[in-house]
């Protein structure tokens, strides 16, 4: 029997609220900077050239220098293995060697630059291709940062240590702001590019200090490539970045077609990116990190049945957070981009069109989490292979419907591919699973899912005819005004879901409370 002391507990909920807090300060920073970014340039050719050179860095990114990547995970899973006498001349090999592979990448990155832009979008004008190709230049050695950030925030975590890695992001966000407001006048387009770029030296620079602190190495360069660890690292980190490396070929197709539409596509699309996946991030990972060693633990076929009731819930409780948060995202797609965006350069046109484009996004909501939780199913199940095979099969389709829907839809067209996508990738897994454990609850799945698309459709019309009332009573002009009828029919909308899933009785209600409190445990005071 394990005792866990109050002091313990309270321990573990103070570094959980920590971590939960400086998460949600990093997503404002970064809301913040794309407000910035928008007010400095709108929708149009600067931030249209900044998202095509920014798709490789970006990647790299969030592939090796983002939480929970694979260098990230794989530093974790050597370390908590070995002793900790091991754990300095293991990190300054390895950030040798990834360091010296990543600056001849940087390198290449900036001697062909100009042809990488013209294969990202050979269909933007000659001005954005000549403006990307600068900004791209400028932040290739994010390759070299992203790879010993990545490292960096491993070695932190393996220490335990967790408020820099969450807080970082604001680090990055700061630098584009203070860039954008005091330096744009000077350097113009190239502000942002050089803004991203000292964003990752901080980010690399503020881990220095605590890594050495906690005896967990120096700069000094180390080239015993042979050591034990530094071979578990390439087998842990090689099948990772191989999958993750899917995300890139995903970004870059649509960014493709992104360049044949008119200028301020792509930088419509990051804005509208933003705002779809604030909240997605956010409830993601109060529904995805719980279920993952359950799934684990029930992948033997004695424990099926226990297993298929655990989809059922997981997936009953994606519908139940993602569909009405989707509705009212719909339904207040274009105050709520006025809101978040227009000013100075941001006008009311580039407000419909971003608009446009999470109204696709907002539809898609549960689908797009209801996939990750299948996926992370088949991994509970030592299954990888049949997930990147779908995600295989999914780049082709995206391709396809990136192509088809852009014609009539332009580039709101780009996000309901993406959707589209997303609900023929979830229904593979389901189809899949539905063969591997020989049977799904079909009827306790989707009468509860049925159930809460109804009430969410329910929900979004009644929003969106609350929000017609109100800006019938007192306009739509005004940030004050806007905020007002936002917030009604908001709340609106909310109380309708609420009663139609307190008529539905879903025991899942209490669970997802009950999961949101653990994530978040300052809101347990509320309960």
């Amino acid at each position: 029997m394990t005792d866990v002391s109050p002091k313990s507990s309270r321990s573990l909920a103070s570094i959980a609220t920590i971590v939960a807090i400086a998460t949600l300060i990093s997503k404002l920073a970064g809301l913040v900077r794309q407000q910035a970014i928008a007010a400095e340039f709108g929708v149009g050719a600067v931030v249209d050239a900044y998202n095509y050179a920014y798709i490789i860095p970006g990647f790299l990114f969030i592939l090796l220098g983002g939480i929970n990547g694979p260098f990230h995970s794989s530093i974790i899973s050597v370390l908590s293995k070995r002793p900790r006498s091991e754990a300095a001349p293991l990190i300054e090999t390895i950030n040798t060697l990834v360091g010296l592979l990543l600056l001849i990448l940087a390198t290449l990155l900036m001697v062909f630059a100009a042809p990488i832009i013209q294969l990202i979008a050979p269909g933007a004008p000659a001005e954005v291709q000549a403006i990307a190709v600068q900004q791209f230049q400028i932040m290739a050695p994010l390759a070299v940062l992203s790879g010993l950030i990545g490292i960096g925030f491993g070695t932190l975590n393996a220490s335990d240590q967790y408020w820099l890695p969450s807080i970082s992001p604001l680090l990055s966000s700061v630098t584009v702001i203070i860039g954008i407001w005091f330096f744009a006048d000077t350097f113009g387009p190239a502000v942002l590019a050089w803004g991203t770029l000292a964003g990752g030296f901080l980010q690399w620079f503020a881990q220095i200090p605590a890594q050495w602190k906690s005896g967990m190495g120096t700069l000094r360069l180390r080239f015993q490539f042979n050591r034990p660890g530094v071979q578990e690292l390439y087998r842990l980190m090689g099948p990772a970045t191989l999958s993750s490396g899917m995300l890139l070929i995903s970004v870059y197709i649509s960014m493709f077609f992104a360049s044949q539409l008119p200028v301020g596509a792509a930088s419509a699309l990051g804005y509208a990116q933003l705002l779809f996946l604030t909240p997605l991030g956010i409830l993601s990972n109060v529904i995805l990190v719980p279920y993952m060693p359950i799934f684990s633990r029930l992948a033997m076929p004695p424990d099926w049945p226990e297993l298929k009731d655990r989809i059922r819930q997981s997936l009953v409780l994606t519908a139940m957070s993602m569909m009405p948060i989707g509705a009212l995202m719909a339904a207040l797609a274009l105050p709520a981009v006025r809101i978040v965006y227009e000013r100075r350069e941001f006008d009311l046109s580039a407000s419909n069109l971003v608009s446009s484009i999470l109204l696709a996004y907002a539809v898609g909501m549960f689908f797009y989490l209801g996939r990750d939780v299948l996926v992370r199913v088949f991994y509970g199940l030592g299954d990888g292979k049949t997930p990147l095979k779908i995600t295989l099969w999914g780049l082709g389709l995206n391709a396809l419907f990136c192509f088809l829907f852009t014609q009539t839809f332009g580039a709101a067209g780009l996000a309901m591919a993406t959707v589209g996508v997303n609900i023929i990738s979830m229904a593979a897994l389901l189809w899949i699973l539905n063969q591997r454990l020989q049977g799904l609850p079909w009827r306790q799945i989707t009468e509860p899912v049925l159930g809460l698309g109804l009430g969410s459709l329910v929900t979004g019309a009644a929003v969106w005819a609350t929000l017609m009332g109100v800006q019938r009573i007192w306009g739509e002009e005004g940030l004050l005004i806007q905020l007002l009828n936002i917030g009604i029919s908001g709340a609106v909308g909310m109380l309708i879901f609420a009663a139609i899933v307190a008529w539905l009785k879903l025991s899942e209600v209490s669970f997802f409370v009950e999961r949101l409190s653990q994530k978040l445990p300052f809101l347990s005071k509320f309960q």
